[in-house]
């Protein structure tokens, strides 16, 4: 999408910094399939970026940490981890666990069946956690 064309954005989306916006642009349309939206750079790095990922915005930013007190967020790498998840309502729950994997994602958990349906975790290599939960296969675990 061009600068300055308007964007219809999601009600409620997660906007996350990284310590290395392109590359984790590159990796999330690998990994999640997740279009670009729109992307603004800012002082050589990644300023801003909208993905839409499996129906859904998610925002991207790299990190700035000289304008910590502006944007209040600093990334995983930074804070040596996360602190909270992003949830993925899938179709395949292995597919989508597998993809991620393939393109360098660390398994936290392996799909499962569980009560409420299946479900995996995985970390990116920017330290950001996703779940990935869907319909159960055959008996649950």
């Amino acid at each position: 999408m061009a600068e300055g064309t308007p964007h219809e954005y999601s009600p409620v989306s997660p906007y996350l910094m990284v310590d290395q916006g392109n590359e984790a642009l590159e990796f999330y349309k690998q990994a999640f399939g997740a279009e670009v939206i729109e992307t603004y750079p800012w002082e050589g790095r990644l300023g801003h970026a909208t993905l839409r990922i499996n129906g859904g915005d998610v925002m991207l930013s790299g990190e700035f940490p000289e304008y910590y007190e502006r944007t209040g967020t600093k990334s995983p790498a930074t804070l040596g981890g996360t602190t909270c998840t992003i949830s993925l309502a899938v179709d395949d729950v292995d597919k989508w666990h597998a993809r991620a994997t393939g393109a360098g994602a660390q398994t936290l958990r392996e799909p499962t069946n569980e009560f409420y349906g299946r479900m995996s975790k995985v970390r990116d290599p920017f330290g950001h956690v996703w779940s990935f939960t869907g319909p159960t296969l055959g008996t649950p675990s």
